[in-house]
């Protein structure tokens, strides 16, 4: 196919290749990665899916998506370690009470992950 100017594609440095006529953009998409991604991160993909579509868009054509939710469930669930070892520590919860009262300190614990978890959502 013989054209007679040059797109303003192939002024930028684009090229085309021909397929049965047509000129097709050689373009594709940059390598993504492939994190697995755990609740905090999945939490985060839902809330920028339905809030802030304009951000998931953009990370997503960025191939960035992947890569930023794995980030945010890391530093989740280091903040969320942090403060459960503080509230621990704070309320006296250890090792000893665990082997003196297991029931009380499986109960405890779950009180302090529960109040961790909130204060990492917010």
């Amino acid at each position: 196919m013989k054209k007679n100017f040059e797109s303003l594609y192939e002024i930028l440095g684009g090229t085309y290749r021909e397929e049965n006529g047509h000129l097709i953009p050689n373009v594709s998409l940059s390598e993504q990665t492939n994190y697995q991604i755990g609740k905090y991160g999945r939490m985060h993909l839902d809330y920028i899916k339905q809030h802030r579509r304009g951000r998931y868009t953009t990370l997503l054509t960025e191939s960035k998506l992947n890569a930023q939710l794995h980030e945010i469930d890391l530093e989740a669930n280091e903040m969320l370690e942090v403060i459960i070892s503080h509230l621990a520590t704070e309320r006296g919860i250890d090792e000893n009470l665990k082997a003196r009262d297991m029931l009380r300190w499986v109960a405890e614990m779950n009180n302090i992950k529960s109040s961790a978890e909130e204060i990492v959502l917010v």
